[in-house]
């Protein structure tokens, strides 16, 4: 989107309050795992909001995730309605198994008929996180309900690196800086954090990291541990705001790459020449960590 800033137009969409969800979210990033269901609450609950939009607006296409009403609304608008999903096909073979809140791990974890491999799997304790998509999520459906559908791949845009970046990264040598980040939705504990940035300090490496500020933090500056910052200023550099991360894997001194395995990074990172460092969070993640394991042992 910040590429074609002037081609952008926004519409407001006003969320109501319901009930579990905290004031003022808008978005899955802002909203705790178990909370989710409750955004969803509050998005079936604008329908007429996007209708009016569409018909003044009045596009060609419309993507959508878990918005489920979203193309029949199009369609009868005449909207070509797409599917974007953003985890991988392996997770969204596993969404075709039908949950109940009294599964266990064991039985969540077992494979769909047809499903191609055998190692790239849920630990039971892995799965048994999956069980809230078993939850009611609006309009009396499941959350695997809402997003059973054919995903679809964007094509990968690339464009220059910020100068500021360029400006910071050539003080470096080639493969020398190791970058990390965890993706928009990661929010760690502040001694997770701290142990984090701690070991980057202790690898002697130059680093760029770029996280959310932890849990409790306003942002990722008072989060640092103490003296942090004097010890390495010129070589270590924290971030808590968006940065350019599919650019800053292609400059030649970015050496090594520590994230999540998200389904958009991993393929941004797939298409680099980083060393990979791979520490999933959520079921998807491990499932696309374990595939990248696989296929390169």
């Amino acid at each position: 989107m910040n590429q074609f800033p002037n081609l952008i137009q926004f519409f407001l969409l006003v969320l109501p309050q319901v009930d579990d969800l905290p004031p003022g979210a808008e978005t899955t990033s802002v909203v705790p795992l178990n909370h989710k269901k409750y955004l969803a609450f509050a998005v079936d609950q604008t329908r007429d909001q996007v209708e009016s939009i569409f018909k003044v607006l009045k596009p060609d296409i419309v993507f959508y995730d878990f918005w489920f009403w979203i193309p029949d609304l199009a369609r009868q608008i005449g909207i070509h309605p797409i599917f974007y999903v953003v985890v991988s096909s392996m997770s969204m073979a596993l969404n075709t198994k039908k949950l109940t809140k009294e599964m266990t791990g064991e039985k969540v974890m077992e494979l769909p008929p047809g499903y191609p491999s055998s190692t790239v799997k849920l630990k039971a304790e892995e799965a048994a996180a999956m069980l809230f998509e078993a939850e009611d999520f609006g309009s009396q459906l499941s959350f695997r309900d809402r997003i059973r559908k054919r995903p679809c791949l964007p094509e990968t845009r690339t464009q220059q690196l910020d100068d500021k970046w360029v400006n910071w990264l050539s003080q470096f040598e080639p493969g020398s800086v190791v970058f990390c980040s965890f993706g928009s939705q990661c929010v760690l504990q502040k001694d997770e954090f701290q142990e984090l940035v701690l070991g980057f300090e202790l690898s002697g490496l130059p680093f760029l990291v770029a996280l959310k500020p932890p849990q409790g933090c306003s942002t990722v500056e008072e989060a640092l541990p103490a003296g942090f910052q004097e010890r390495v200023k010129g070589r270590g550099l924290v971030s808590g705001g968006w940065v350019p991360q599919e650019q800053l894997l292609h400059h030649p001194n970015i050496g090594c790459f520590v994230n999540h395995c998200g389904y958009g990074t991993m393929w941004e990172f797939l298409l680099s020449d980083c060393q990979i460092v791979l520490i999933p969070e959520i079921p998807d993640q491990i499932l696309n960590t374990r595939h990248k394991v696989a296929g390169f042992s």
